[in-house]
């Protein structure tokens, strides 16, 4: 007896995988990873890698000296707009181009022939800064602050002690990455539990908890400005803008999860757009309980031995075992986000060596034939992590200007794609999900709100600063964007010799710079008929 139900939902999957394909196929590719992910799972990804609780718990002490309640709260809904129009505008570029090389790909498909090669490198190189060695050093703190907490805070870690939970933390990330799609994508569905929930009992359970010397009135809350960082007070307030647009950042975290999510054409804006809109709504509600349980002595909070504002809060609301028992829970969602941002990391690696453009590409575009999944770039990218925590040796400030420059270099890769839509020539087709008249609107809001930050991330949290306690940001993202242009540039070595941008990996036909769309083998066309067959049970 033939089980028509089941054969009509796996009839459309194949249907849906086939389509998927044939949008690759007209990018240049074929399918080579798994499409595990449904549209729901790369919308928990997203939301997971943004990991709002956690992020608001690294970057709280951005908000606390400059601004206060004010910052926390005010900002956060200020700043938010502006999020979203960037979230915005990549969504409409990741629907006319769902592939996993994602900013660098866009950027040379609209940019000039005269110079898309140059852009393209540079954008690959700046998306290829990832956020996973910040936010895996982060974990490492915070793990650090639940020791303390747990010794009364009578026991605080050295740089090389960081160092080692930071190892141990890379290398188990590394093996889950390593485990199948599937296994990956249905994880999302746990990953997202976890952090929609915690997000709620800091909400609500925290003002239950907290004693009443502690709860602050509406008054202080949603109204006091404190300025501890010594700026001027409209400068100050600038500064803390860090804390909500490094919380919620990686918006082109779904985008590299493209080549592995069905209907990723519509998928994977919704996942961009979804994942910021929530992200802003609880991180205010999370930022709005903590204003109202902080308690007026902010600076208490900012520098108490546990060494982070956050878990001082929930120690003075919940008691040492409570706040233990809560922190535990952060670090886990914290644990999350650097297992999500391997993961995005590995596909942008592998999607780069795919086209040639890194060191050992060679041996890095591999699939592994027991997982499906390229476990190369996974461990290449951990290597790397691995190698820049060292800086933990050096100096404090050291291993600090490397992680602040993710974000800031993010905004680079982010503007250059948005940018060459408008300012070049090019024939861009949009897909499912635009934004019709609004796009140029919505572009140009995004682009001057990340140029105007990139600037801002560049000064020192104090203005009254020594030389250890100086921001490098701009110095070591001046360095590393350097070193960039002359690895293009380098003579008979450098990238001007024989980087040509994405390379096609399916018959490959290029005519004026333009792949022929319909350069499909026989081969992929066979087996694009054969994905839509009805199998009866």
């Amino acid at each position: 007896m033939v089980a028509r139900a089941p054969a009509t939902m796996t009839s459309k999957r194949h249907l849906q995988l086939d389509a998927d394909e044939t949008v690759l196929a007209k990018l240049g590719y074929k399918q080579e990873l798994r499409r595990e992910f449904t549209p729901l799972e790369v919308s928990g990804l997203a939301f997971s890698y943004i990991g709002v609780l956690s992020s608001i718990a690294s970057m709280l002490f951005y908000a606390i000296p400059n601004g206060g309640p004010v910052a926390m709260v005010w900002v956060w809904a200020i700043v938010g707009p502006f999020i979203m129009c960037i979230g915005l505008a990549m969504a409409e570029l990741a629907s006319a181009a769902p592939t996993s090389g994602g900013l660098y790909y866009w950027t040379y498909s609209l940019a000039s022939p005269r110079c898309r090669n140059f852009l393209s490198w540079i954008v690959g190189c700046t998306s290829c800064i990832s956020i996973w060695p910040s936010v895996n050093w982060a974990c490492a703190i915070q793990i650090a602050a639940a020791i303390s907490i747990a010794s009364d805070q009578a026991y605080t870690t050295t740089n090389e002690q960081l160092y080692g939970i930071y190892a141990a933390l890379a290398l188990s990330h590394a093996v889950l990455v390593s485990l199948g799609t599937k296994v990956l994508a249905r994880l999302q569905r746990l990953y997202t539990f976890v952090n929609l929930c915690l997000c709620f009992i800091v909400i609500i359970a925290l003002p239950i908890a907290t004693p009443p010397e502690y709860r602050n009135s509406a008054s202080f809350a949603l109204g006091s400005f404190i300025n501890l960082a010594g700026w001027p007070s409209g400068f100050a307030l600038i500064l803390s803008f860090m804390a909500p647009l490094y919380s919620v950042g990686g918006y082109d975290a779904s985008v590299h999860m493209s080549e592995e999510a069905s209907n990723a054409a519509t998928a994977i804006p919704l996942a961009i757009i979804s994942s910021i809109a929530v992200s802003i709504v609880l991180g205010w509600g999370i930022n709005v309980s903590l204003a109202f349980c902080m308690g007026t002595d902010l600076e208490s909070v900012l520098n108490s031995p546990v060494g982070q504002p956050m878990a001082q809060i929930l120690y003075t609301s919940f008691g040492r075992r409570g706040a233990l028992a809560l922190w535990c829970l952060i670090i886990s969602t914290l644990y999350i986000v650097t297992s999500n941002s391997l993961l995005v990391g590995s596909r942008q690696t592998f999607a780069f060596a795919r086209d040639g453009a890194l060191p050992f590409s060679r041996y890095l575009y591999r699939i592994n034939g027991y997982t499906k999944t390229p476990v190369n770039t996974v461990w290449f990218d951990t290597v790397f992590v691995l190698v820049v925590g060292l800086l933990a040796f050096v100096s404090t400030e050291a291993i600090n200007a490397v992680f602040t420059i993710g974000l800031t270099a993010s905004y680079v890769s982010y503007i250059t794609p948005i940018t060459t839509r408008f300012a070049f020539k090019n024939d861009f087709k949009p897909g499912p999900f635009h934004l019709g008249k609004l796009s140029f609107p919505v572009a140009a809001i995004a682009v001057s709100s990340m140029v105007f930050m990139i600037i801002v991330f560049f000064f020192p949290s104090t203005p009254q600063t020594t030389a250890q306690e100086m921001n490098y940001t701009v110095v070591v993202l001046g360095g590393y964007m350097t070193l960039a242009i002359f690895w293009y540039y380098c003579p008979v070595y450098g990238g001007v010799h024989w980087f040509n941008g994405p390379v096609a990996n399916l018959t490959p036909s290029m005519e004026d710079g333009r792949r022929d769309v319909n350069s499909v083998s026989e081969k992929e066309q066979r087996d694009a008929e054969l994905s839509v067959s009805v199998v009866e049970v």
